[in-house]
């Protein structure tokens, strides 16, 4: 079971660190990562760190402003979100992909077990 929590309620150009921890399911050597969803909109990839190497990739929208961590020896992960804007406003959501090749690290269809979610609204 993933449990993601840190969302809240910022002014744009603030900072939020989100995190995921598991309990039951180790992140080791499997692919973890964030997707949001905005309301009304699909949800979309964030970013993730690639199987047991610790590669780490981003959506173009949040590269250079969000940074995703990973300890697997405490099963959890942390996305550490910078400069945000209004259109980050959406739910974010951590998930599980153990088979995960590279090229389908951004597909949410990708991801097995996912986290309920939490809220970060981002006023302007």
């Amino acid at each position: 079971q993933l449990q993601a929590s840190g969302g809240g309620l910022v002014q744009a150009g603030d900072s939020l660190r989100l995190s995921c921890a598991s309990s039951g399911r180790s992140f080791s050597g499997i692919t973890v990562g964030w997707f949001r969803q905005a309301p009304g909109k699909e949800r979309e990839f964030v970013a993730a760190v690639f199987r047991s190497g610790g590669n780490t990739y981003y959506a173009a929208s949040v590269k250079g402003r969000f940074v995703m961590s990973r300890d697997s020896a405490k099963n959890t992960v942390w996305l550490q979100m910078n400069r945000l804007r209004a259109e980050d406003t959406a739910v974010y959501y951590c998930a599980v992909c153990p088979s995960c090749i590279l090229s389908s690290i951004t597909a949410p269809d990708s991801y097995s077990s996912w986290g309920q979610g939490t809220l970060v609204t981002v006023s302007s």
